[in-house]
């Protein structure tokens, strides 16, 4: 994610934007230059024609102008809800992971080193799994082990977040059969463990529901086919400027698209998507200061 001054103009004025969408953007932009202007030079000095001859209107642009503007204000509001959604699934982790913590350093014995240890590893440990799941899978680099038999048992799950969110229910419910935790103890505890399981459902319903297929599939026909037909609105009235007309409103729809197609999808590395690798790294150190006084 970036971070940036919002009243700073000229840097983002004259900011290069990520290089996934300029490479995707940088092709078509190549297109349809050298598409306007060989229809230019067909048109005006091939065959001659001029406004008389073959007269030109944006009317009906406009009009499709319109009502393309309104498909790419909800696109961009449809895309930007899922962004704010996870971010908030995200801020809501963050309390969680720093309730759950705190209640538990009130709850362990001050020289209860082992249970806080499991804890302060296991609590992270939620956390990057869930990062990494919604990216391409858990790998074992990424976790901490609290003991030699866990990764043997990681190995064989399909859904790591469930598994270690199962271990913390396991783990809590230990401490109260040992009598470490009282029943009203375990009840506070269960609120944070159980919203640790909303969240993630939720952060999984983002990631596994993109934007219905036809809608996306009839916008970008509709950006198509208003671009390619673009040319022919400006060719007689204004000429070879048409060329650098058609390359900016065609910079423009495309990249309002794009950058819907990169927040649709907040959980991954583009340069707009959340920092949960920094929230991550954040919630670690949350817990084992509280837990650990590190």
């Amino acid at each position: 994610m970036v971070n940036y001054n919002p009243k700073v103009w000229f840097s983002q004025v004259f900011h290069a934007y990520s290089r996934a969408v300029m490479r995707t953007l940088t092709p078509v932009l190549i297109f349809m230059t050298i598409f306007s202007t060989a229809l230019c030079y067909v048109l005006l000095d091939i065959l001659r024609f001029h406004e008389n001859d073959f007269h030109t209107t944006i009317s009906m642009h406009s009009l499709l102008g319109i009502v393309l503007g309104l498909f790419l204000v909800f696109r961009t509001n449809s895309a930007y809800d899922r962004w704010w959604e996870g971010r908030k699934l995200w801020g809501s982790f963050v309390n969680n992971t720093r309730n759950l913590s705190l209640k538990l350093n009130a709850f362990l014995n001050e020289d209860d080193l082992e249970n806080r240890k499991w804890f302060s590893i296991m609590i992270p440990n939620l956390v990057m799994s869930l990062k990494e799941h919604l990216r391409q899978g858990v790998r074992p680099e990424f976790l901490e082990a609290p003991d030699d038999e866990f990764f043997k048992k990681l190995k064989k799950v399909h859904h790591a977040p469930n598994f270690l969110s199962a271990l913390l229910y396991q783990k809590v419910n230990d401490l109260y059969k040992k009598g470490i935790m009282s029943g009203d103890q375990l009840f506070m505890a269960d609120k944070e463990l159980k919203e640790f399981s909303d969240i993630i459902g939720a952060c999984e319903r983002i990631k596994n529901t993109p934007i219905p297929y036809s809608y996306t599939m009839y916008i970008k026909q509709f950006i198509f086919i208003y671009i390619i037909t673009l040319p022919f609105a400006f060719v007689t009235t204004s000429g070879y400027i048409t060329v650098p007309i058609v390359v900016l409103i065609t910079f423009v729809l495309l990249s309002v698209e794009l950058i819907a197609e990169e927040i649709e999808d907040p959980f991954g590395r583009d340069i707009n998507d959340l920092p949960t690798d920094e929230l991550s790294t954040k919630i670690k150190a949350n817990v084992r200061e509280i837990l650990l006084n590190d």
